[in-house]
């Protein structure tokens, strides 16, 4: 199984008129933050393929049609038509959700970034810590019902001291690496980290899991038949 994983910037090899040859034995795409709605409607109407995405720091224009409690009010109305309520990107939101694809691989996904100026979507360690164990239930679910909890863990940043930086903006979140260690997936992928340098470290193993910066783009092949 064949995953594009993509975050933080448009990659003229994906958003060309060549991406459906180059890509063609794409199964999935994943979307680790800070892309515009735009470029996931492109990736999603020209590989056609199932597409997981959420939402990082910044590009939060549709952020308050998928948390319309988190903005104000006055703000929702501002960006979208209340006709268009059933507007879809083709894509679906794994914010701080679950997910199995068709393929029976298991999803969970968290968007946003460490607090570092009040924005939106942004957050403490301790409020992602509460984020993270909403999802408790149906990671067990996952367990019973086929035996591992996940296999990959979505989000836009980093856990702490694993592909980070020192800065407020990019630090990463010291409770991702409590979740790791709990409910073992076999990958994580984030974005938010971008890499300039040939030098910079993309793929990193923490305990059971492999983590991966997605930025602008980067292909994970995984054996299904071992998930």
């Amino acid at each position: 199984m064949k995953i594009l994983c993509v975050s933080d910037q448009i990659d003229p090899l994906v958003y060309s008129n060549s991406a459906k040859e180059h890509f063609k034995d794409i199964d999935l795409i994943l979307c680790a933050g800070d892309l515009p709605m735009e470029y996931i409607d492109f990736i999603v109407s020209t590989l056609n393929k199932p597409t997981y995405f959420i939402f990082g720091n910044h590009n939060l224009k549709e952020f308050g049609y998928y948390h319309r409690n988190a903005v104000p009010q006055e703000s929702v109305n501002a960006y979208y038509d209340r006709s268009l309520l059933s507007y879809s990107h083709g894509a679906h939101y794994l914010g701080f959700k679950t997910a199995k694809t068709e393929n029976n691989l298991l999803l969970a996904g968290v968007s946003g970034s460490i607090r570092y100026n009040k924005g939106l979507n942004q957050y403490t360690d301790r409020e992602m810590f509460f984020k993270l164990l909403l999802m408790i239930p149906s990671l067990i679910f996952n367990k019973l019902k086929y035996g591992r909890y996940l296999d990959v863990f979505l989000t836009h940043t980093p856990p702490l001291d694993i592909h980070d930086k020192q800065d407020p903006c990019h630090r990463g979140f010291k409770c991702y690496r409590w979740f790791l260690e709990k409910f073992k997936p076999a990958y994580m992928i984030h974005g938010h980290i971008h890499l300039y340098d040939i030098q910079d470290t993309r793929v990193s193993q923490f305990c059971n899991t492999t983590i991966i910066n997605a930025f602008s783009h980067y292909i994970l092949e995984i054996d299904t038949k071992q998930s």
